[in-house]
C-alpha cells in the first residue's frame, strides 16, 4: 500500500490573461500546465466566435472546461440584446466545445423579461440539456450613499431555487461574506469554483489566491476533505502586471498554490 497524490482539474479563465487574448490564454495554459480553460465570452471577437475557439482548442490540445456567459455590463450587446437567447446560446456554445458547465450571473434588475424568467430558464436548461448552468454569487453595489440592489432575484443565490451554484471568492469578499460559510450553506449545490481573493473592498478585486481575506487555502482543503470533484478555475485580475513574463509568473505561482492545496492522499 502506498499513498499517491490525486490530481484535481484546474482551469485558467480567459479573464485571468486580459488584456491579452483568448489565443494567449490557450498558449499560457499549455505552457504552465493547466488542465483546460474557462472561456469568458467577452467583447473580444474571438471569444464570441465559438468556431474560432474550437479551432484554438484543437490546435493547442487544451480543452474548454467551462463557458462563462456574457453577462457583464461591458458585454450587454455581445450576441445581441436578447438576454434569454444569449443564455441559450451560451449553453449551445458549451455543447459545441464539449464543456460541461455554463457560468452565469443573476440578471440585472433592469433586464425585464430576462430577470423575471431567469429562475425558470435556468431550471429548463438544466433539465433539458446535458450542460449544467451554475449561477454565480455576486455582491451588492456599495456607494457613499449606501447599497444598491442591482441583481434579480438577488446578488446572493443561496436562498433561491438554483440547484447548481458557482462560488467566486472575490465576490464573496466584496459582499463581506466568507467562502467557507457559503460552502456549508450550499452543500451539494456547489458545482464550480472561481478561485481568487479579495480584501473586503467595495471593488470586485480578483486578487491572487491567498492575498485576501477568503482563506483560499482552507477553501481548497475543505473541497478535498469533502471529495468534491468539480473544476476549480483561476479567475484573477492581472492587468497590473506590465509584461508577459510578470503575468506568467503570477499565474504560475497561483497554479502551484492550487495544486498544493488540492492534492489529497489516497491509498493505492
Amino acid at each position: 500500500m502506498s499513498d499517491l497524490l490525486k490530481p484535481r482539474p484546474v482551469l485558467l479563465s480567459t479573464a485571468s490573461v486580459y488584456p491579452e487574448s483568448v489565443a494567449a490564454t490557450f498558449e499560457l495554459a499549455g505552457e504552465l500546465g493547466f488542465d483546460g480553460i474557462e472561456l469568458m465570452v467577452s467583447v473580444e471577437a474571438v471569444s464570441n466566435d465559438i468556431e474560432a475557439v474550437a479551432r484554438l482548442s484543437e490546435y493547442h490540445a487544451i480543452p474548454v472546461g467551462s463557458v462563462h456567459a456574457p453577462c457583464l455590463l461591458v458585454t450587454q450587446r455581445v450576441w445581441g440584446t436578447d438576454h434569454v437567447a444569449k443564455l441559450d446560446r451560451s449553453v449551445a456554445a458549451a455543447r459545441r466545445l464539449g464543456a460541461p458547465i455554463v457560468v452565469v450571473h443573476p440578471p440585472f434588475r433592469w433586464q425585464g423579461a430576462y430577470a423575471d424568467g431567469f429562475v425558470a430558464q435556468v431550471r429548463r436548461l438544466n433539465e433539458a440539456t446535458d450542460v449544467t448552468v451554475a449561477v454565480e454569487n455576486m455582491y451588492p453595489w456599495r456607494t457613499p450613499g449606501g447599497e444598491m440592489a442591482a441583481y434579480a432575484p438577488h446578488w446572493d443565490p443561496t436562498d433561491f431555487d438554483f440547484p447548481q451554484l458557482t462560488l467566486d471568492l472575490s465576490h464573496a469578499s466584496t459582499s463581506r461574506q466568507q467562502s467557507l460559510e457559503l460552502l456549508d450553506a450550499w452543500g451539494e449545490r456547489l458545482t464550480h469554483v472561481h478561485l481568487t481573493d479579495g480584501s473586503g473592498s467595495a471593488k470586485d478585486e480578483h486578487l491572487l489566491p491567498g492575498d485576501g481575506d477568503q482563506r483560499a487555502a482552507e477553501v481548497l482543503a475543505e473541497l478535498v476533505r469533502r471529495d468534491w470533484q468539480g473544476a476549480v478555475v483561476l479567475e484573477v485580475n492581472t492587468t497590473g502586471f506590465d509584461t508577459r513574463d510578470a503575468r506568467e509568473q503570477a499565474l504560475a505561482e497561483s497554479l502551484a498554490f492550487m495544486r498544493t492545496h488540492l492534492a489529497a492522499t489516497v491509498a493505492s
